[in-house]
């Protein structure tokens, strides 16, 4: 078993303080907090080295992840960012003004559109992707491939209930 870290520390000093609270649930998500803070400065590098912002990488990577013609509606976009459909309109119009996508007019319906990837979008979403899988990797490196699939499927138990 490793040595103690922080949030064995923080612990400690609250039972020390509280015996008469149950510290168990800090055991678990404070260590997801302080891992998701180390994921989120990996996620942050991935992205800036391909001159992406997170929001954009959000989105791009929902246009890349459908597949060619790399096209989503702004409606389907926003249910799949979780973002409000004001954000995904901001969203859009920066990420056009950069010349990472384009808006199409749906042909069936002529109200409607489409957000298109354009090859830049794709060269950069490719690029972010690809570092940011190996820094993922490198964040989970202690761990053993069965170790890895235990804590997958541990994790997406308890999101479950959020998703």
């Amino acid at each position: 078993m490793p040595g103690n870290d922080e949030v064995d520390r923080i612990v400690d000093a609250w039972l020390r303080e509280r015996p008469d609270l149950d510290f168990a649930p800090l055991q678990v998500l404070s260590r997801v907090g302080r891992l998701a803070k180390h994921l989120d400065r990996a996620r942050r590098t991935a992205f800036s080295r391909s001159e992406l912002e997170s929001w954009e990488f959000d989105v791009l990577s929902a246009l890349r992840r459908e597949g060619a013609p790399y096209e989503l509606s702004p409606k389907a976009l926003l249910q799949q960012t979780l973002v409000s459909s004001g954000t995904m309109t901001n969203r859009i119009d920066r990420l056009v003004e950069r010349g990472l996508v384009t808006r199409r007019t749906d042909p069936n319906d002529g109200r409607g559109i489409f957000v298109v990837m354009n090859p830049d979008g794709l060269i950069r979403v490719d690029a972010a992707i690809t570092r940011l899988v190996d820094a993922e990797a490198e964040l989970l490196s202690t761990l053993t491939a069965a170790e890895r699939e235990r804590l997958a499927s541990l994790l997406r138990k308890l999101s479950l209930d959020f998703d």
